[in-house]
């Protein structure tokens, strides 16, 4: 009996650092619409501050229980007046901007201060002493519980009633609320919006340092503990319902408790739990337990599709660039050979994401899973079976697209965030069997030593894959000018009115992302055979949120988006990164600009001086 207590209590204690995680996330998403995908930085900021302060600049804090908090709350301090001047210099200029662009400078941002705080603090972890005068544990049965997790337990319950009072008994939770119902009739009403956000991020952002520097006493602080973190914060989030805070209080209880007792019983497969409960409570609720059915929130205005420039000189530039690559893959050398390589296979699985997002508005925060899989069937079927490239490359598209075919069905009935997040769990579904099915993936060591260039040399491979970008871009194309392409479109834009003149929005919306996931899987088998080697990193967040920032840095509604966003993220990033100790900092803060200035991405810079141009006039 003992036993299933303390797991509870375990679940119960990490339920309450993810709900006060989900809490900021969530107030933060009600008021300005962004999705913080920096909010694991701003946890991460409190852990490391906190604990620098107690075991570095100041060590004698460690001994005193009142000194020991005030480090926490410094270092949650700190992440508030960091949320502060990432919403003046951030967040206002993106007010206006699509959802995702956002998203892609808040990832730029969690670069920046990740480099910052290497620079800071350095690269090792932060082991901090146990809390004054909580170092002991309370016997419960025949077990023991510590009672610093205790007193953690207890926090959850009383963030989630002071937030309650504060929403519903102030004049400052009212508006808060009015914005998250209709931000823009709250400032008809002559309410300024400018400090009600600032207001609202550094809260959220507190929070966050604040859940951060609670983990203090029981595990160390690092660089690496932001990603995890955030992670599994969306997961509560999208899971209890966009904007409700009694949503991700009762989603963090059951993620804590999956999460403790998955630990127990499924050491190796316990974040696959994880994201099989959000994608078991979406199925069964698309909205989240308490949140809005999808489709509920105004639609956001849709740039006309640019096929590129109309000026004769222009016309033909994303082509000539294309050929340009092609023909540098013969003159180069070894390394930027594989540059290149690398730009051109990133470009085809940009441009996969960016048919389905263009075209249908569906949005995939974890189509690395098909990338991954089609690199995993080329890998194995090349060991296993001894396929040549071509048939490896089939393979890997057949494998995807049988995935895409299973998984479609479950995001038919979804829409917006819940689609994406949807779409996140089956890649960390992926992710996790690559890592712990060892037999068939070799785990973590991967599949190495894929022979695929002993059959063929290299510029053969190297002549196809250009052919491939050359083919697959003037496929695109023409998809965009098709009545396929058309009636896409028009679902995406008035789903109602599509319906209503027999257009099966579903089935199309199913088309594209067969297809999608069919050029993703194409992609992956042209990396694994580039490599001669996959990972699980293959299907990891990171390669997904990579195929993201390739179609937003590019430029969604661009022909050239994909091309543009790559060579920007894959051929600029390596070359920064031979020169630059923190390129990634460099990279993020580059994103950050691009953002700002081009929330259409790089190739929407001329179309918006266009239009500035025009009100000026």
């Amino acid at each position: 009996m003992s036993f299933w207590l303390i797991q509870c209590l375990n679940g119960l204690s990490h339920a309450s650092t993810l709900f006060i995680m989900a809490a900021g996330l969530t107030l933060v998403f009600g008021v300005t619409r962004i999705v913080n995908f920096a909010h694991g930085s701003f946890y991460m900021l409190g852990a490391l501050l906190a604990g620098t302060l107690v075991t570095q600049w100041q060590p004698g804090w460690s001994e005193h229980a009142a000194l020991y908090f005030l480090a926490m709350v410094l270092g949650a301090v700190a992440a508030a007046l960091l949320g502060a001047l990432t919403e003046v210099f951030l967040f206002r200029p993106l007010r206006h901007s699509p959802p995702l662009y956002p998203l892609v400078a808040t990832f730029g941002l969690s670069l920046v201060i990740h480099d910052v705080l290497l620079w800071l603090l350095g690269p090792g972890e932060v082991f901090a002493p146990r809390f004054p005068g909580l170092k002991g544990a309370v016997q419960v049965g025949e077990d023991f519980f510590p009672q610093w997790q205790i007193l953690t337990l207890c926090l959850g319950p009383l963030v989630w009633g002071l937030l309650h009072l504060l929403l519903t008994r102030t004049s400052w939770g009212q508006r808060v609320r009015a914005a998250t119902q209709d931000r823009d009739m709250l400032d008809a009403l002559g309410v300024n919006p400018a400090p009600l956000m600032l207001s609202v991020v550094v809260l959220g952002c507190g929070l966050a340092g604040l859940a951060g520097a609670l983990q203090l006493p029981r595990m160390p602080a690092h660089l690496q503990m932001d990603l995890q973190m955030v992670v599994e914060t969306f997961v509560v989030v999208v899971m209890g319902g966009l904007g409700s805070i009694a949503g991700a209080f009762y989603a963090a209880i059951l993620i804590g408790c999956v999460h403790a007792f998955g630990i127990h019983f499924f050491p190796q497969a316990t974040l696959v739990l994880v994201f099989l409960t959000m994608a078991l409570v979406l199925a069964i609720r698309p909205q989240g337990l308490m949140g809005e059915l999808p489709g509920a929130a105004p639609r956001e205005k849709v740039m006309p599709f640019n096929m590129g420039s109309s000026h004769r000189i222009f016309k033909w530039t994303g082509w000539l660039v294309l050929a340009g690559c092609a023909l540098s893959l013969l003159v180069v050398n070894d390394y930027s050979q594989r540059v290149l390589e690398d730009v051109l296979i990133m470009m085809l699985f940009g441009l996969s994401l960016q048919c389905m997002m263009a075209l249908s508005g569906w949005v995939s925060f974890g189509h690395a899973a098909y990338f991954g899989l089609g690199a995993y069937a080329a890998a194995v079927s090349h060991l296993q079976w001894q396929f040549n490239a071509l048939s490896a490359a089939l393979m890997g598209c057949l494998v995807a697209t049988v995935a895409a075919l299973l998984m479609g069905q479950l995001l038919l009935r979804s829409a917006g965030v819940y689609l994406a997040m949807l779409s996140l769990a089956f890649a960390q579904m992926v992710w996790a069997s690559a890592s712990q099915w060892v037999s068939l993936t070799g785990g973590d060591n991967g599949l190495i030593g894929l022979q695929f260039f002993n059959a063929m040399p290299r510029w053969q491979f190297q002549v196809a894959l250009v052919l491939l970008c050359f083919v697959s871009l003037y496929g695109f194309s023409r998809l965009v000018r098709s009545s396929f392409g058309a009636a896409l479109q028009a679902g995406r834009d008035a789903p109602l009115r599509a319906q209503a003149s027999a257009l099966n929005v579903a089935q199309l919306n199913l088309r594209v992302f067969l297809l999608s996931a069919c050029l993703a899987g194409l992609s992956g088998s042209l990396w694994a055979i580039s490599k001669g080697a996959v990972f699980p990193s293959a299907a990891s967040i990171s390669n997904s949120v990579d195929a993201l920032m390739v179609v937003l840095l590019g430029g969604i509604h661009h022909l050239w988006g994909a091309l543009a966003g790559s060579v920007f993220l894959v051929g600029l990033g390596s070359e920064i990164g031979r020169h630059f100790e923190y390129w990634r900092g460099s990279l993020g803060f580059l994103i950050m600009l691009l953002m700002v200035f081009a929330p259409e991405g790089m190739l929407g810079l001329r179309r918006a001086k266009k239009m500035t141009d025009g009100r000026a006039l």
